[in-house]
């Protein structure tokens, strides 16, 4: 199809490039796909609609949803793993302050939760998730708001958004200079909003949706644009990268649809950021959830029709007669007759129900058992990850090794995931929080266990240091039962206090200080119930002879145990040699010096 290609401005653009947004790409001689198409798809299957709509009775066993539910849920990134930290080793000490602003301030102020939420769950349904950086932060973008993109790759063209403000939301973008002339305005957000009508149209020619207000329908540019757009003098024909708030309004007595610039602005690199769920070649979006569960949920779609049709058909009761007279007498049927009300029959004929018996059933039944088990093979969401109970004589331990390696897909996925939120915590959110934090800070926090027994040490070291350095060069005697006494005194008074404490960040403080993240995602979704059992086991181990843990051989058998169950032998350094000691004072003769354990 051929399509015009010369614009005379940012309006004839938008009108093409939106035209051709709804056409589908040739990924291959056999293959066309549409992003638009795709999308829509996605979303009437996880919401239990059919394409060709639910006007009539048609029943729908949604078996999409729970599997994208699943995928969520072991699929997703919590903030716990996110662990941002001073990626300098003379100040290491202070990645307990940056951690803490993390977790208590940024975090809230930046509704990071909701965004890691909505983030994974665009890329899981659609294939893919697009992020846009705003004023602070990102953003999510629905992919069902895109006007149109590069349909082979999304971030390598211009990207359009489709809005709908109300004007109460319009006249709110005054603040970022939407409407002032100074910014490329051609019309004030007033007179835009005078000419805005009570309608919606998602679609250009489609059905337009009359609504009890007002909205305006705007389009948001991003993208490498001809500079004439915003000069219409410019005849150089070179392109600079731009942003544009264009809005379109019916011109009076007339079909024709004026464009009006609201704001324009030159921008230094993209604001987007794109990840896809399992790539595939020469299209924008990634092979989605919902997309490998199409096959299964049309034809589970056509077997479920049929069996209603079925029953509905089974449901009739439909009498034969061999006796004319009984249709004579009952031109209507029997429908109206009372309980236990006699009908006559001449001798030697007979009154019979024809038999509608459903005796296929079975066959749609088990297409349907089929077509679901293939769903929950290719969305790897086996029984026993879904909660269903297991199959009669089926042994715990196979159980729960079944349900450790069907997480398997997931937790490669969630790697992914985790990368491309490093990424984004590199390029936007560190240097955000190096802005922040050199300003200084002060804020309420809530110690976890670990956490307050590293401030309570900490205190506890620079108040008896102060204390010694005071006693030193005021030339007083002190002991070491004082000293220890102090420490005492220090953590009693500390720990009264409770574990909500204001953290204070001086200003300056973290002035040239780098700083790095990782999402650490391995383990996440470990079964707990192992990891306890496993803990148990070791815990007996050391009880039964902790003394043995002193010789080298068999600490490094130890850590060697530790670390096949998937846990950190630095967790275990804590058993000390003074501590064994005061267990088994005399068990063993001379050791070997204490492992602690060895690392």
């Amino acid at each position: 199809m051929k399509q015009l290609t010369n614009y005379n401005d940012i309006f004839g653009y938008i009108t093409v490039q939106e035209a051709a947004y709804n056409l589908p790409i040739r990924m291959n001689d056999s293959w066309d796909w549409g992003m638009k198409d795709h999308i829509l798809t996605t979303e009437l299957y996880a919401n239990s609609q059919l394409k060709t709509g639910k006007n009539d009775y048609k029943p729908v066993k949604n078996i999409t949803r729970p599997i994208l539910n699943l995928q969520h849920r072991t699929e997703d990134v919590e903030l716990k793993d996110v662990q941002i930290y001073v990626d300098d080793a003379g100040k290491y000490h202070l990645s307990f302050l940056i951690k803490k602003y993390h977790d208590d301030v940024f975090v809230q102020e930046n509704n990071l939760d909701t965004f890691f939420d909505e983030l994974n769950v665009s890329r899981i349904d659609f294939g893919g998730g697009l992020s846009k950086k705003i004023s602070s932060g990102r953003e999510v973008v629905p992919l069902q708001s895109m006007a149109f993109c590069d349909q082979t790759d999304i971030l390598s063209g211009p990207i359009g958004i489709k809005h709908f403000f109300s004007p109460d939301q319009l006249m709110d973008m005054a603040e970022k200079g939407w409407g002032n002339t100074a910014n490329g305005a051609t019309i004030s957000l007033e007179g835009l909003i005078e000419l805005s009508k009570e309608e919606k149209q998602q679609d250009k020619g489609k059905v337009i949706i009359k609504t009890p207000g007002r909205y305006i329908e705007i389009y948001e540019v991003h993208g490498n644009l001809p500079k004439r757009f915003a000069d219409h003098s410019d005849t150089s024909g070179k392109y600079e990268t731009r942003l544009f708030i264009v809005a379109f309004y019916q011109k009076k007595n007339s079909d024709e649809m004026q464009g009006v610039i609201l704001y324009t602005a030159r921008e230094n690199k993209s604001p987007f950021k794109f990840i896809k769920r399992d790539p595939v070649y020469g299209r924008a979006l990634g092979f989605g959830g919902a997309e490998e569960l199409f096959e299964p949920q049309v034809w589970i779609n056509y077997d479920m029709i049929r069996i209603q049709n079925m029953l509905d058909a089974a449901a009739v009761t439909i009498l034969k007669s061999t006796d004319p007279a009984v249709a004579a007498k009952h031109p209507s049927g029997l429908k109206n007759l009372k309980n236990l009300e006699v009908v006559d029959i001449e001798e030697g004929k007979d009154l019979n129900q024809v038999d509608t018996f459903p005796r296929n059933m079975a066959l749609f039944e088990k297409s349907v058992a089929n077509w679901e088990a293939h769903a929950q093979q290719i969305g790897a969401a086996n029984d026993s990850i879904m909660g269903q109970p297991p199959t009669a004589g089926t042994p715990f331990k196979l159980q729960e090794l079944v349900t450790a390696e069907s997480h398997g897909l997931h937790e490669y996925r969630r790697g992914q995931f985790a990368k491309h939120i490093e990424e984004i915590y590199r390029d936007d959110y560190i240097p955000e929080i190096q802005k922040r934090i050199t300003q200084g800070a002060k804020f309420l926090s809530e110690l976890s266990l670990d956490e307050l027994q590293y401030v309570t040490d900490s205190l506890v070291t620079s108040e008896t240091n102060k204390m010694i350095k005071e006693k030193i060069l005021n030339g007083e005697v002190f002991t070491s039962d004082e000293v220890e006494s102090y420490k005492e005194k220090i953590k009693t008074d500390f720990k009264k206090k409770g574990n909500k404490h204001f953290i204070e960040i001086l200003k300056g403080e973290f002035k040239d200080t780098p700083l790095a993240v990782k999402v650490v995602v391995k383990g996440k979704s470990k079964d707990l119930a192992a990891k306890t059992d496993k803990l148990v086991n070791i815990f007996r181990q050391v009880i039964a002879n902790p003394a043995v843990l002193q010789i080298p051989a068999i600490g490094k058998i130890f850590n060697d145990i530790l670390e096949s169950s998937g846990l950190n032998p630095a967790d275990f350094s804590g058993i000390t040699k003074e501590q064994i000691a005061m267990t088994e004072p005399a068990k063993l003769p001379a050791l070997a010096p204490a492992l602690a354990p060895a690392l």
